[in-house]
């Protein structure tokens, strides 16, 4: 694979990250450096991680992988976006989905990055036959994604002060597409 094709699969792995951040950025409505930094790496170390795995499990475990990672990444996203909508619905003291959590963020890392296996399990049988030649395709990961998850908070920031969203509805149906999306490529695709 070549350095073009692998920026465009990173980039396209990290579009679900950037997503949720500017969601996240929205609900926030202002800058947190600390909680974008963290998003931000969590999403690169999982998006990061879960190729890595995918290749590392692909020769024994693949068959038990790819029948269900899609159900478990719709099954997450829409566990978090029904929550998020169903948090617009509560009075402000009573809301509690909030992205400034390490379990919130741990659980849109994974949810957002559990497709990524399915791109490990291909570079096991595209010619990536050693933890060396993962090395670029995994850092190229990484750093779209946390690239683009801290862009995504800052645009989300500046949208929810611009425009005074409040798109904890919008957010959750985001979240429930992005599951569905998966859900669908994986099923008929």
């Amino acid at each position: 694979m070549g350095i073009f094709a692998i920026i465009l699969l990173a980039v396209s792995l990290a579009i679900d990250c950037f997503t949720v951040s500017v969601t996240s950025g929205i609900i926030l409505q202002r800058i947190r450096w600390d909680i974008f930094l963290k998003m931000g790496f969590l999403f690169g170390l999982f998006q990061a991680m879960m190729p890595f795995l995918g290749w590392l499990g692909a020769s024994r475990f693949s068959h038990l992988i790819e029948d269900y990672d899609h159900w478990i990444a719709f099954g997450l996203l829409c566990f978090l976006g029904i929550r998020m909508i169903r948090e617009q619905f509560k009075k402000e003291e009573e809301r509690n989905f909030n992205p400034t959590r390490l379990k919130v963020i741990l659980a849109l890392a994974v949810a957002t990055s559990i497709d990524a296996l399915a791109v490990g399990i291909s570079f096991a049988f595209t010619g990536y036959s050693t933890l060396h030649s993962l090395t670029l395709p995994l850092t190229a990961i990484g750093l779209a994604s946390f690239i683009l998850s801290v862009a995504g908070c800052l645009i989300g920031v500046f949208c929810g002060k611009r425009f005074h969203l409040r798109v904890e509805i919008f957010g959750g149906l985001v979240l429930i597409g992005i599951g569905t999306k998966i859900l669908i490529e994986h099923l008929f695709l």
